[in-house]
């Protein structure tokens, strides 16, 4: 009797009816505050920016305007992903690193760039997985840099395999418990993980009207800050460092609110960060 081979393992590439919606916005979004900032270098980012602008970019000729200020955002929205890279630590050219939520891929070229390793991308977005995997082609690093069309929550990579996993602005789409939970599974002993998120304060209480606008605007669920360090906690993954971003990114949404990439959800962002319902946190931990 012939025994027919073990079917090989295919991860999951959503987890629910709610994560099918999820891979449906992002398969669907063209949004230009993504893609015209991305053109400038070719580092198409899905995350927000830090540090003080150059308010003149808002000055001087009209019809060279909005090209300053993409040029602007972008540069501030690069400043957050190599703060990120800054708090993955030292991560040696043999290494590998995990993006998980990877969007159209910069965060990953950015890491590639910076440390020279191999970096494997995750999304459940098909659209966003052959857009970023063209990208590291266009960079010439398609060798080393490496886009998959997975679940972060169920991604298949073996055990222990990655020197370091991020999540930028990503994990209000899933269940943290679960995240971690893998992010520990996939980590070696004395890996990095760190996370750039918003989340909202507890100490407001429940969230506020600005975070259930931001919440509508992208399907997502933002956690309370509590519940990350609660399920890090229970999954290994002790804090080294934790950075309030908050007044690092308003100038960012300040500048976006004045230029011509505005998109309506600017100013619920900007009143959830001056009310202090809403943070903007850096957390960086290792798993033991």
């Amino acid at each position: 009797m012939i025994l027919s081979e073990k079917p090989a393992f295919v991860p999951s590439q959503s987890t629910s009816p709610y994560q099918d919606s999820v891979a449906a916005y992002w398969n669907a979004e063209r949004n230009p505050v993504n893609l015209r900032l991305g053109e400038v270098d070719g580092f198409y980012h899905h995350h927000y920016g830090i540090g003080e602008p150059d308010w003149s970019v808002l000055e001087g000729p009209e019809d060279t305007r909005e090209e300053r200020t993409v040029r602007e955002l972008h540069r501030l929205e690069s400043a957050q992903a190599q703060l990120l890279a800054d708090h993955l630590g030292p991560i040696p050219a043999e290494g590998r690193l995990l993006d998980a939520g990877c969007g159209r891929g910069g965060g990953s070229l950015v890491a590639n760039a910076r440390f020279g390793c191999q970096v494997d991308g995750v999304s459940i977005s098909s659209h966003q997985v052959e857009f970023a995997n063209r990208q590291a082609e266009k960079h010439g690093v398609a060798d080393r840099v490496r886009f998959h069309l997975r679940n972060m929550l169920d991604t298949g990579f073996e055990s222990g395999s990655f020197d370091g996993i991020w999540n930028n602005e990503s994990t209000m789409y899933v269940e943290l418990s679960q995240l971690f939970a893998e992010h520990a599974r996939q980590l070696r002993r004395g890996g990095r993980y760190v996370t750039i998120t918003g989340c909202y304060n507890d100490t407001y209480g429940l969230p506020s009207r600005a975070v259930s606008e931001i919440n509508a605007h992208y399907i997502c669920d933002i956690h309370p800050r509590s519940t990350y360090f609660r399920e890090l906690a229970a999954n290994r993954l002790v804090p080294v460092s934790v950075i309030d971003l908050t007044a690092a990114t308003v100038p960012y949404w300040e500048l976006r609110a004045k230029s011509h990439l505005v998109t309506g959800i600017e100013r619920s962002f900007l009143d959830a960060y001056k009310d202090g319902s809403f943070q903007y946190l850096l957390i960086a931990a290792d798993r033991v």
